[in-house]
């Protein structure tokens, strides 16, 4: 289930992005990058809409997801349905 990310409190929302940085070690290439400017960018993909705030009722947990990790989940749910 989508949640958005505006409905987070702000401290909320701060945490799980750097949660997120933390636990993704996501290569940016040969430029190193600090927390802080990782959160930021995570936030602007929130903003654009090019990723978002995830709740899983299975795994009973919070992440943030691309937009292309949700559209893959949701094919591959339609397809198990049928």
């Amino acid at each position: 289930m989508i949640i958005p990310f505006e409905q987070l409190d702000k401290d909320t929302l701060y945490n799980l992005i750097e949660s997120y940085v933390l636990r993704e070690g996501t290569d940016y290439g040969e430029q190193e990058f600090s927390i802080e400017s990782k959160v930021a960018q995570v936030n602007q993909q929130l903003k654009s809409g090019e990723a978002m705030v995830f709740f899983s009722e299975l795994h009973e947990s919070v992440t943030i997801i691309s937009k292309n990790e949700f559209k893959a989940m949701q094919s591959e749910e339609q397809h198990l349905q049928q």
